[in-house]
C-alpha cells in the first residue's frame, strides 16, 4: 500500500532483542523493518543492546537517563510499533518488559501509552510450545497498554537453527513473508486510521 503523493512518512518503532548481538530475534525484528523501510516509512530499532542499558524501571524515579528519554521520546512519536521477544520459559524477557513498563512515563500524555496505534508481535523460542504462550502474553500487555495488536502475528522456532545469515538476510521465503506480512498490517493500519495528529 503505497502512501498518497506528499504524504507524512510513518513512523515506525522497533522493540526487541536480547543481551547476544546478532540474536534471531533482533535479525527477525530489523527485517520486518526493513520492509516498513521499503513501503516508505521511517524506522527505529531499538535492539538488545540499547535495551541493556536501560535501568530497571522505578516509578518513584523523576530524572531519566538520556537513554530512557530517547527511549519514550521515540514510542510517542511512534504512528506503529513492532515488538520482538525471545520466550523465555513461556513468558517475555525481562529485558524486553522492562523497556514496555517504561512507557508509563507517558501515563498522562494526551495519547498515553500505545493508543490507537497497531502494534506487530513477533516471538522466537527454542521450540514451539513456548511461543503461543508468549504472543499471547504479549498481546495482553498490548492491549493493558492500548494498542492495536495487528491480526497476524510471527512465531519463530529457532531449535532447529536460525533461518537468518551472519549478514541479517533471511534464508527461508516462509519465514521472510511472514515478516513483510506482519510490516503490511502495522504500515496498511496506520495509513487507513491517518498518521498521528501533531
Amino acid at each position: 500500500m503505497e502512501a498518497p503523493s506528499g504524504a507524512a512518512r510513518p513512523y515506525i518503532v522497533g522493540i526487541g532483542g536480547t543481551t547476544k548481538p546478532g540474536s534471531s530475534t533482533e535479525q527477525a525484528l530489523a527485517l520486518a523493518l526493513k520492509s516498513a523501510a521499503a513501503d516508505g516509512c521511517e524506522t527505529r530499532l531499538f535492539g538488545g543492546e540499547f535495551l541493556a542499558t536501560l535501568p530497571h524501571y522505578d516509578p518513584s524515579v523523576e530524572t531519566r537517563t538520556p537513554q530512557e528519554l530517547a527511549f519514550v521520546a521515540a514510542v510517542r512519536r511512534a504512528d506503529g510499533l513492532i515488538l520482538a521477544t525471545p520466550a523465555y520459559h513461556a513468558g517475555v524477557s525481562g529485558l524486553v518488559k522492562n523497556a514496555l513498563d517504561l512507557m508509563q512515563d507517558t501515563a498522562a500524555d494526551a495519547r498515553p501509552y500505545l493508543d490507537g496505534r497497531a502494534v506487530g508481535l513477533l516471538v522466537t523460542a527454542y521450540g514451539w510450545q513456548a511461543t503461543g504462550a508468549t504472543l499471547g502474553s504479549l498481546r495482553s500487555i498490548v492491549h493493558a497498554l492500548r494498542g492495536w495488536p495487528t491480526p497476524f502475528g510471527v512465531t519463530l522456532n529457532t531449535g532447529s537453527g536460525s533461518p537468518f545469515a551472519p549478514d541479517g538476510t533471511c534464508a527461508e521465503a516462509r519465514v521472510q513473508e511472514q515478516l513483510s506480512t506482519l510490516a503490511r498490517q502495522v504500515v496498511g493500519f496506520v495509513r487507513q486510521v491517518g498518521l498521528r495528529q501533531a
